[in-house]
């Protein structure tokens, strides 16, 4: 059971027992759902992990005596999503509190540039937190003769879900090397479902932009036939990293997948992001429940990823605004003037 789901659980539960005893009231209750990405990716387990961190329902024993640390009447749940440009248009629409994106689509979504250009701006998305950096995997079945991007040529190619940041950067990764959708076998699916068809022989490669490791990868690279990880690198990767300031060159380290040596790539900022809508005492509680001691603990207890969320590098590349009550926190503990 995940983290997010168990969470849900108890809090119901909890919430029964305190009904019945007359003790808690409806408007006590703040639901705040987490947009995240696909269940195989890394959005959705660290989305698990915030939502626990973040959640301290009515009734919970105070954080000081082993109790909960978060927002005060708080209920998060990480909610499963198509990705980054899926969870904005949920925020905007105000299906989701929150939600995570790259820091490219956050910018474009604001600025109403890049894939947002000639749509309407998305003027109240506000940052939370910067989270760490969102590693570009390009994964090839091993035989497919796929040495760099531009072998994907005529190959058959997923470049992940509509809504998916993936999909976003998987394009201009192919512009940058003078290709397009139509110069692959083009398909649209969700690491996991990419990975198992992979396995079957159907799909010679697939991007993913996430934290690595990643659970649908890692899978793959442990199964009798193996992966490739092709380097995103090149005269053309460096034009397109000065076109484009908010990708950054990354490495993935050798053996973070099994058989898989070292590999040079690029990355771009996870971001968590909601709207100027919600209130700023509620977000503020939130910026500051993020960064308690407990949720540290947590953080590097769960998701390997969990160990590059740091309180220090929360402001890092924010292209858009924050939101007012993070703000507030932030410049409490000194990280923005």
């Amino acid at each position: 059971m995940t983290s997010s789901r168990f969470l849900v659980r108890a809090v119901l539960a909890g919430f029964v027992a305190a009904a019945a005893a007359g003790t808690v009231l409806a408007q006590d209750i703040k639901f705040f759902r987490i947009g995240t990405g696909g269940t195989a990716g890394t959005y959705y387990p660290i989305g698990g992990l915030l939502a626990t961190a973040i959640s301290n329902p009515p009734g919970s024993r105070a954080c000081d005596k082993g109790g909960s640390c978060g927002a005060p009447g708080v209920v998060a749940t990480a909610v499963a999503s198509n990705g980054s440009v899926a969870n904005i248009n949920g925020i905007q629409s105000g299906q989701l509190e929150s939600g995570f994106t790259q820091s490219d689509v956050a910018y474009w979504a604001y600025t109403g540039t890049g894939v947002y250009e000639g749509k309407p701006k998305v003027a109240d998305l506000r940052l939370i937190a910067n989270l760490y950096p969102e590693t570009i995997h390009l994964v090839a079945r091993k035989g497919a003769n796929i040495k760099g991007v531009a072998d994907l040529k005529g190959k058959r190619v997923s470049l992940d879900e509509p809504g998916s940041g993936t999909l976003v950067d998987a394009r201009i990764i192919l512009g940058a090397f003078g290709l397009t959708e139509k110069d692959v076998v083009a398909e649209y699916l969700k690491p996991n479902q990419a990975g198992d068809k992979m396995k079957d022989g159907g799909l010679d490669a697939f991007f993913f932009v996430g934290g690595y490791p990643t659970s649908a990868i890692a899978e793959l690279a442990s199964s009798g036939a193996g992966i490739d990880l092709i380097p995103v690198t090149g005269p053309e990767v460096d034009k397109m990293l000065k076109q484009y300031g908010f990708f950054a060159a990354d490495t993935i380290p050798a053996n973070t997948y099994k058989g898989v040596p070292e590999v040079k790539t690029i990355a771009v900022g996870a971001q968590w992001v909601t709207s100027a809508k919600q209130p700023d005492a509620l977000i503020y509680e939130i910026t500051k429940a993020v960064w308690n001691d407990n949720t540290r603990k947590l953080l590097d207890s769960g998701h390997a990823k969990g160990k590059a969320i740091t309180k220090a590098s929360a402001t890092a590349g924010a292209g858009i605004p924050f939101h007012a009550g993070a703000e507030k926190y932030y410049k409490e503990a000194g990280l923005l003037k």
